[in-house]
């Protein structure tokens, strides 16, 4: 129940939902308990009066007997049906109400988990999978769902009976009471013993189900590249195999279930036969009476599905436990890209790394070492290198997506970390080297980065990108759907669309990471023109391996294995003998050829 300590906070803030079915459970198990003790009153006035009817046999007051008789029976009967309209009434507004409260819960929760994902820095996404993310903010907030609803409906249902039923049953036989109650103690202590081998396996099993989704979602993602290698039979039977284990968990975790409810059927049918053979003898010595026999019969049928509703209440609060513990876990975990001043203004667009180091925790690989960059506002760098040489990481540090684990990366002067991130950010223009695009329109991917933006600058920055003539040709144009991470787009096309997204924000900072690599040279010199004139008095990083982009820029930076091995402009960089220029003759012999 620790775990399930965070779920508090929305029982605060829902408190009128769950005070309100409190009550109505109350109610609705008043009207359940009174219809019994009709039952025993109707069930004594027939043996009470029968004697008597039979005494004045054959004269007119036997009939005036039966007809008072009869009535009184019918009065019983429709009073017992009154108090069962009645009690589904209240039946109704309990599920009305702990079951409302339980979606808004799982509403309010699910928003929370995302919202908190948003926060969390790239370094937690390397460390875990899409599907294990997925498994916690839909399969376990479903589990804890079932404790917040069902589960407490049920638990408030089965205390407030107990209450009521057992104090109705002790004021009528303290003794029967006792027999009737006396397998509870068994049942107690196999709840205890069930439910440790239900947590275990329920853990097991959500677990199971966090691989089972991260296979198939990677699975799908890649479906062309399994297709592509003829992979199909071998992905199938990796599906198998996992699936499999699930099942057999599944089934571990079922076995335990399926021998628990007829364990408890057995104890509920055990008090049954208490209550004929002690009732019995009770009858006998004339301590009570026939109907007090039928009554108590009724309130252990009335607490047979309590008792079973007890084990499954159990078991769902044991797997919402474990369920929430995994979203914990998650939600503990807190971003280290914190504002130190939260400074919001807008930038001029100067970068200046000093003495910058930074190594990848996760994988040990240093990227960066004593790296240094100064890049004055409007002005354009090119970064060329091999790859792994830590091209994309210096865009990573300037989106602040990672922190440096060593030097210092001051945007105007001022330290980055002082920088309110989300200001930070909007003012940049990045185009990453893996490109995503969102399964929308067109207008939509290139709007993404601004709430309003008019038709007119979305067909500009796609004129820029040199996509027009493309659009232009589908049936719908704009509103043509890319599809999943863009797959109905050629591999030029999702990258010319990536970066009119990025120019459409008009950001002060633009970063450009070898975002030409799948267009044809023809392209990438009209794309190359026209983001000439779109980097102008504009700060702009540009990382690439090809070096006709580099010539754009006012300084070329060559990096190799995370270190300056030259910089300069391209003139410069042509009259040394180095790498650049190495570099450069080897790609120009590969066009002409």
């Amino acid at each position: 129940m620790r775990a399930l300590s965070h779920l508090n906070k929305y029982f605060v803030r829902y408190k009128w939902y769950l005070i309100l079915g409190s009550l109505f459970t109350v109610l609705s198990n008043l009207f359940g308990i009174l219809p019994a003790q009709l039952v025993r009153y109707a069930l004594d006035l027939v043996r009470e009066t029968l004697d008597i009817y039979f005494l004045f046999n054959g004269s007119r007051v036997q009939a005036a007997l039966y007809d008072v008789f009869a009535f009184s029976i019918f009065l019983y009967g429709i009073l017992i049906l009154v108090m069962a309209l009645l009690k589904g009434i209240f039946l109704f507004l309990v599920r009305q109400t702990l079951i409302v409260m339980s979606r808004r819960i799982e509403y309010d929760l699910k928003n929370e988990i995302y919202a908190h994902y948003q926060t969390l820095p790239l370094s937690f996404y390397r460390r875990n999978n899409t599907g294990d993310l997925m498994a916690r903010i839909s399969e376990d907030v479903s589990k804890v769902r079932m404790y917040v609803g069902p589960s407490i409906m049920y638990g408030i249902n089965l205390l407030t009976l107990f209450v009521l039923v057992i104090s109705y049953m002790v004021s009528v036989s303290t003794k029967l009471t006792f027999y009737v109650l006396l397998p509870l103690p068994v049942l107690s202590v196999s709840i205890y013993i069930v439910n440790t081998i239900i947590m275990k396996r329920s853990e097991e099993l959500q677990r199971q189900l966090s691989q089972l989704s991260t296979f198939v979602q990677e699975a799908f993602s890649g479906i062309r590249v399994i297709k592509a290698f003829v992979r199909e039979k071998d992905s199938l039977a990796n599906f198998k195999t996992e699936s499999d284990a699930y099942r057999q968990k599944s089934l571990a975790l079922t076995k335990v279930d399926s021998l628990f409810y007829p364990f408890m059927l057995v104890l509920v049918g055990v008090s049954n036969v208490l209550v004929v053979f002690v009732g019995g003898q009770e009858i006998m010595a004339g301590r009570l009476t026939p109907g007090n026999i039928t009554e108590f019969i009724i309130y252990v049928s009335m607490l047979t599905w309590p008792v079973m509703a007890l084990g499954w209440t159990t078991s769902q609060t044991q797997r919402a436990a474990a369920s929430q513990e995994r979203i914990n876990e998650f939600l503990a975990v807190k971003t280290d890209l914190t504002s130190l001043k939260n400074i919001d203004r807008d930038l001029a667009g100067r970068i200046t790394f000093k003495n910058v180091d930074f190594l990848y925790a996760d994988s040990g690989i240093k990227a960066l070492k004593n790296f240094n960059l100064d890049v004055q506002a409007g002005q354009s760098v090119a970064i060329l290198g091999t790859t792994g040489s830590g091209k994309s990481t210096i865009a990573n540090l300037i989106t602040r997506m990672y922190d440096a684990t060593g030097g210092e990366i001051l945007i105007d002067d001022q330290p980055i970390k002082d920088y309110n991130l989300q200001r930070l950010r909007h003012q940049m223009g990045y185009v990453p080297q893996d490109v995503f695009l969102f399964s929308d329109t067109i207008a939509g991917n290139v709007s993404f980065g601004t709430t309003d933006m008019s038709p007119q600058k979305i067909e500009q920055a796609v004129r820029d990108a040199d996509l027009y003539a493309n659009i232009v040709e589908f049936p719908e144009q704009f509103d043509t759907k890319v599809g999943e991470r863009g797959i109905t787009l050629s591999g030029g096309q999702k990258q010319r669309l990536s970066i009119a997204r990025a120019i459409a924000r008009d950001p002060r900072i633009l970063i450009l990471d070898d975002c030409l690599s799948a267009v044809d040279t023809q392209t990438e010199n009209i794309i190359l023109n026209n983001l000439k004139r779109i980097m102008e008095n504009r700060t702009s990083v540009i990382i690439s391996h090809r070096v006709s982009s580099a010539k754009l820029a006012d300084k070329i930076i060559m990096l190799d294995d995370g270190r300056v091995v030259q910089h300069g402009t391209h003139q410069s960089l042509m009259a040394q003998d180095g790498p650049y220029r190495d570099l450069y003759e080897k790609q120009l012999q590969g066009e002409e050829v």
